[in-house]
């Protein structure tokens, strides 16, 4: 199984196996298996990826924070699973094929703001470590 590594924070022990498995059904969208996989290794947990600071939401959080944040009436196709903390998010772009990882504004949110930033959940974290915060 791939090691998720921060810089510095903590990213907490596995989510419930079978309400992993379940999750795409409850959450009605097809998510990356890796991501399913990062899930049972780490139920969320936060802190610095090189310069970036990141929250990665909770399993159980997930649905509460997309419907929240109105992904779906402000930048459909797009479904959250964490942020900068601050005024970023970052999610899944679930209209391509290959589910790639954006960034997008969590204020003003509008799909045309959804820029790319990894292939998946690990390519993310080796991007974060190596690209300076701006």
């Amino acid at each position: 199984m791939k090691r998720y590594n921060l810089t510095e924070g903590q990213l907490n022990g596995p989510a419930e196996p079978d309400f992993v498995d379940s999750l795409n059904t409850t959450l009605g969208v097809e998510l990356a298996q890796n991501y399913l996989d990062f899930l049972k290794a780490h139920d969320g947990g936060e802190g610095f990826i090189g310069d970036h600071y990141m929250v990665f939401w909770e399993a159980q959080e997930l649905a509460d924070f997309n419907r929240e944040y109105e992904v779906e009436t402000y930048a459909p196709g797009i479904f959250l699973f964490g942020s900068d903390g601050g005024g970023e998010g970052y999610g899944f772009d679930t209209n391509e094929a290959l589910m790639p990882i954006v960034r997008i504004p969590l204020i003003g949110m509008e799909r045309q703001y959804a820029e790319p930033v990894a292939r998946d959940v690990p390519d993310l974290f080796v991007r974060l470590a190596r690209e300076p915060e701006e």
